[in-house]
């Protein structure tokens, strides 16, 4: 007869179980990590870069007293909230949503003088130019273009030197969908022509959606280029669990959403088993599969609720910094965050409110 005893789901331990880690539990007591192999102290320069939903990460660490690194810091006689509002410390360079894996890895060349995209800077129809690339960050525009490129040859010095001496790197994969240039291939944060600027050309701008070979590839060579620059450096991966505000693709924008988390998770996980040095943290898991979506996402089904990011930083920081306890059924304050006003909106969210500024009939 067989010996049951050694039959190796016996040895499972307890997160590895269903009924254990997940049945019957209230959602704020679900954290979907089984230990960690990387711990962020206080004094390590944590660097981030993201999807709309990195912010949050970014502003638990600067209100927790960890020392979130800031290579661009704007004008020493801005106050800390004009700065907040022309989007410094959002990040830590001022380059706004990072959406797609591609994007992170131009952004690296470009730092590293290693790329040079062909497009143009974008005029406003009010008459400012924005930096094709980070169209969001400068409210209204700069007044010229030499002051839109001086900013961005500035910014570029920044960003290298955050990816040359952060102790820690920590990205937010946000989207597949984004459109590029025919040109070279560069990706844009934002479609050209909408309100954040420039004109949309078909014979020069082509919509792209990533498969998981492709995004895959470009975390690979991410990993291994950051890693020649800074080899003492590990990288902390999460998947935005925003759904897409809309799809370009000629399917419903849940099957698209489906498409591309599942798409960046699985290049996540590729990421976490072939590197030693990078790690994943479950922030779309504890959102979208503790079974509490009523109270995780606001009515629109998108927006996630303080409740559900105060869920996320307490994982985050029991996993990585040690700072949280264990979290309880019982309640208590969430994790300071900066008022939801003076949150900057991700970029298809400034779209959505400039055209509907423009046409209130539309529909969203």
């Amino acid at each position: 007869m067989a010996d049951m005893p050694s039959f190796p789901y016996f040895s499972v331990p307890r997160e590895a179980r269903w009924g254990k880690s997940v049945a019957g539990r209230a959602p704020r007591e679900i954290d979907p990590h089984s230990g960690t192999r990387l711990r962020i102290a206080p004094t390590d320069k944590i660097a981030s870069a993201g999807s709309c939903f990195a912010q949050r990460i970014s502003e638990s660490l600067q209100a927790s007293g960890y020392n979130y690194f800031v290579t661009e810091e704007g004008a020493p006689f801005l106050s800390p909230e004009r700065r907040r509002d022309l989007n410094y410390r959002i990040y830590s360079a001022r380059y706004g949503n990072i959406y797609t894996a591609l994007q992170l890895l131009q952004l690296f060349h470009r730092a590293f003088d290693r790329f040079a995209p062909a497009e143009p800077l974008w005029q406003l129809p009010e008459g400012g130019w924005v930096d094709p690339f980070r169209p969001s960050v400068q409210p209204g525009g700069f007044q010229s273009e030499r002051e839109c490129l001086n900013d961005r040859a500035s910014h570029l010095r920044a960003v290298r030197r955050m990816f040359e001496e952060a102790d820690v790197f920590v990205f937010t994969l946000g989207l597949t969908e984004a459109w590029l240039s025919k040109e070279d291939g560069a990706v844009f944060p934002a479609c050209p022509g909408s309100p954040l600027g420039g004109a949309f050309d078909p014979a020069a701008h082509v919509f792209h959606n990533f498969s998981v070979a492709e995004v895959t590839s470009h975390l690979d060579q991410f990993v291994a280029e950051f890693a020649a620059v800074n080899p003492a450096a590990p990288i902390l991966l999460t998947v935005s669990p925003v759904p897409l505000l809309a799809t370009y693709e000629q399917r419903h924008v849940l099957q698209a959403t489906t498409y591309s988390k599942s798409v960046l998770r699985v290049a996540a996980e590729e990421a976490v088993r072939k590197h030693p040095h990078v790690h994943y943290f479950g922030s779309y898991e504890i959102v979208t599969a503790t079974g509490d979506s009523a109270a995780y996402f606001l009515e629109d089904r998108r927006a996630v609720s303080d409740a559900a990011v105060a869920h996320v930083l307490e994982c985050f920081h029991r996993q990585f910094t040690g700072a949280e306890a264990p979290p309880s059924a019982t309640n208590r304050d969430p994790l300071p965050l900066a008022p939801a006003s003076t949150r900057p909106m991700c970029d298809e969210e400034l779209v959505l409110a400039a055209l509907a500024a423009q046409n209130p009939g539309a529909r969203q």
